[in-house]
């Protein structure tokens, strides 16, 4: 029997983490992420894996197992539920944050959840899996062991090695040194954080950081953070319950997950009176106040840009703010995070991030601590996963250094076949993703993607007629409307050349042709395409529309 392993996702981008393991008579995933999209991107909220493909690649698949809460982890799963029925598993908080999403969708009731422990035995299929407990950026993170015929894989999930874990349960090094005994066919590494040397700090150092920060401001302190990072959150409760602030949570996911978190045991409160809501914030001290708030990454309509704009509908930032952006620039998102600042320094704000102030901890593993991952597990093969291009072939180089007899570096697609002890490469399948905007799932395209990024370059110009439908005379038009391509005020004189233009060119191919209404798209297209480009040195979008009365 063969075991293939195929990422869905995540081998190539940050994001749309999702792994098939396939040993031809049951099949499971771990993990069902999604991405957020970059500036290339226009309009799409996010992005996730096409599973559709599923059917025809594993169609006995029978559970999907979750590492953590993240968004990049679970947020595909209403759509991988769309096209199979199968049990999920995961942790209880896991689930919990999982359950609102799935509700958005109207998938909760209908689906099969199985909460387990962080060092559960279970199994799905043919496969014996083992959970083992990780430090992350979020409790209640796992990674995962699983056993078939082909032999031991271990998956560690996003992972870091705390010596402090702030829920007192440490990655489970020791237990991953046992089960390297057993002999480990493949070790499975999150790669994220492999670019910095040495070790991660403990998450506990930000607590600490915003307990300074909380006793030195005079006026507000506004921290901008993941709605996902718990214990970060459970870190700033704590350090604004020392210094006598009251917090505010601001963003409805904000809200919903401590909600989640406090109702499940892994948030608890210093007092039960320290959370307010965030429109009575306004009525208290601003030394009494602490506000946790979404939009850390710029994101425009985002919680915090709308205090520094000055449109929120119950916080704008004040002068004597201090404003904590205590999270990651994500790659891509650096131009927003720029702007943001620049816009809360412009609102007299003093503001503190990562690259001026220790305000911020990953939650993945730095160099050593991957080494000690390798070191522990001892695989036969290694494989990176979790990361772009440059990262996984760091990580592979790494593992190298380390004296792994055998690594492989896969793409998002690629058929990784485990056969009698031995790895091989075994083909591809196109994985593909689907584009969500709005309600719309899958009809954002490619060519409509270029399409936006085209308009937003050059602009649109509509030409409007309408003919004859019998003899092809030209009965109104043609209107010729310009968006984005010059200013209304300059834009008389190249609307009635471009008017003239169509004119002329109706006349000469006669009333017959009139009533092609693909060829006389084709002409106008060009004519309009022509003049423009000659006039002002633009192409901009032209668009016919033909109206045959």
């Amino acid at each position: 029997m063969t075991l293939r392993v195929i990422p869905m996702g995540g081998l190539g981008e940050i994001g749309l983490n999702c792994m098939l393991f396939d040993d031809g008579g049951s099949a499971l995933l771990i993990d069902s992420g999604l991405l957020f999209p970059d500036d290339t991107m226009l309009g799409v909220d996010y992005v996730v894996p096409d599973f559709s493909v599923l059917r025809s690649t594993a169609p006995h698949l029978g559970a999907l197992l979750l590492t953590h809460g993240h968004e990049d982890h679970i947020g595909a799963v209403p759509f991988l539920l769309r096209e199979f029925d199968i049990p999920i598993y995961g942790t209880r908080l896991t689930l919990g944050l999982l359950r609102h999403r799935l509700a958005e969708h109207g998938l909760e009731a209908s689906t099969k959840f199985f909460p387990i422990a962080r060092d559960a035995r279970f199994r799905v299929g043919n496969f014996d899996v083992e959970a083992f407990p990780v430090c992350h950026s979020i409790p209640d993170a796992v990674g995962y062991v699983l056993r078939c015929s082909e032999g031991i894989f271990v998956h560690t999930g996003d992972f870091k090695i705390d010596p402090y874990p702030l829920d007192g349960v440490p990655t489970a090094m020791e237990r991953l040194r046992e089960i390297s005994a057993e002999g480990v066919t493949a070790l499975f590494s999150d790669s994220t954080n492999v670019e910095r040397e040495g070790v991660s700090l403990p998450e506990k150092f930000v607590g600490e950081a915003l307990a300074e920060v909380f006793e030195q401001a005079t006026g507000r302190v506004v921290v901008g953070m993941f709605s996902s990072n718990l214990h970060r959150i459970q870190e700033a409760i704590k350090a604004a319950g020392l210094r006598g602030r009251r917090v505010a949570l601001c963003g409805k996911s904000m809200v919903r997950n401590v909600e989640t978190a406090i109702d499940l045991g892994y948030l608890s409160l210093p007092s039960p009176d320290i959370l307010i809501p965030v429109e009575d914030a306004v009525s208290l001290p601003d030394r009494a106040v602490a506000v946790l708030t979404t939009g850390s990454q710029g994101e425009p309509r985002s919680a915090l840009s709308l205090m520094a704009l000055g449109e929120h509908k119950h916080l704008k930032v004040r002068p004597s703010d201090t404003i904590v952006l205590s999270s990651k620039f994500i790659p891509g998102n650096e131009r927003a995070i720029a702007g943001l600042i620049n816009r809360l320094f412009l609102a007299g704000a003093d503001v503190l991030y990562e690259k001026i102030s220790e305000i911020h901890v990953s939650g993945h593993a730095s160099v050593e601590e991957l080494r000690t991952m390798i070191a522990a597990v001892r695989p036969a093969n290694f494989i990176p996963v979790h990361g772009e291009p440059r990262l996984l072939v760091r990580h592979r180089n790494l593992a190298r250094e380390e004296g792994v007899p055998r690594v492989a570096m896969l793409r998002n697609g690629d058929v990784l076949a485990f056969s009698g002890g031995k790895m091989s490469l075994a083909g591809r399948i196109e994985v593909g993703r689907r584009f969500v905007d709005g309600k719309g799932v899958g009809d954002v395209e490619s060519l409509v993607l270029k399409d936006r990024v085209h308009l937003s370059q050059v602009g649109l110009v509509m030409v409007v007629l309408a003919f004859s439908s019998t003899t092809g005379e030209l009965l109104y038009g043609p209107d010729i409307v310009t968006r984005g391509v010059v200013t209304e005020s300059g834009s008389e004189g190249l609307v009635e050349g471009a008017r003239d233009e169509v004119l002329r060119a109706i006349g000469e191919i006669g009333a017959d042709a009139r009533t092609d209404t693909a060829e006389m798209q084709t002409v106008i297209r060009r004519v309009v395409r022509r003049f423009f480009n000659k006039r002002i040195d633009r192409k901009p979008m032209i668009v016919p529309v033909l109206l045959e009365l």
